[in-house]
């Protein structure tokens, strides 16, 4: 909790906290939430604790029973197919509108983080990820649309538990290279000015996502415990 905003208030605290390690995956799908340890974990008393679950539970990240029975929610095909739907739209509007609202500022802080990309395998795991995450939201930004940035931040927030599942499939062994060139070749449609073009390649980036490969599994799984 390094650098927190001493503004926030207790509870907000203990929401971003909770929040960043159910979605990093620190604390895993389908735990339980030991809630005192982690009130006396984060310095405070039980009552802004559950202020920041009750939260948690509006945007589905928990599933309250009892004050007593919380727990991380599951992970399903069901949300990941929702969330995927959503980017699929949104994802290639940003690129559209940055390829024809960028600014120099915005081409440098692309530039720079399609520099730093590592692939997104599991042999890079965390530091890949952090990488990728960063270009997306250089290129968000180039958008200059603050509803639709926020809407995909909070989009990518919830779809991190997906591309950490698609990482444990045996595609999280494969190089992407497909994947790492595409992020290069969206900067210079964004350069050059092709909306439509950006466009299309970051829908058809979309497509060949971890999620996308996350969904398939969980499809996969869920049909065999139904069976």
């Amino acid at each position: 909790m390094e650098g927190t905003n001493l503004f926030l208030s207790k509870s907000d605290l203990a929401y971003s906290e909770l929040r960043r390690q159910i979605l990093s995956g620190a604390i895993p799908a389908g735990s339980r939430l030991a809630q005192y340890e982690l009130a006396g974990s984060l310095n405070m008393s039980i009552t802004p604790l559950r202020e920041a679950i009750r939260r948690l539970s509006s945007e589905g990240l928990v599933d309250v029973e009892t004050h007593r029975d919380v727990r991380v929610s599951s992970m399903n095909s069901e949300e990941a197919r929702q969330l995927f739907e959503v980017r699929l739209s949104l994802d290639p509007t940003a690129a559209e509108l940055a390829a024809t609202r960028r600014t120099p500022e915005d081409i440098t802080a692309m530039q720079h983080a399609v520099d730093n990309l590592l692939p997104v395998t599991r042999q890079w795991g965390e530091d890949a990820l952090t990488a990728h995450r960063t270009f997306h939201q250089a290129l968000y930004r180039a958008s200059h649309n603050d509803v639709l940035i926020r809407l995909l931040d909070d989009l990518w927030d919830k779809s991190d538990r997906y591309r950490r599942l698609g990482l444990e499939l045996p595609p999280g062994d494969e190089p992407r290279t497909r994947d790492l060139q595409e992020h290069h070749d969206l900067v210079e449609l964004i350069k050059a000015g092709q909306a439509g073009d950006a466009a299309q390649l970051m829908r058809d980036h979309i497509i060949h996502s971890l999620t996308a490969s996350a969904i398939t599994a969980l499809e996969d799984r869920e049909g065999t415990q139904a069976g």
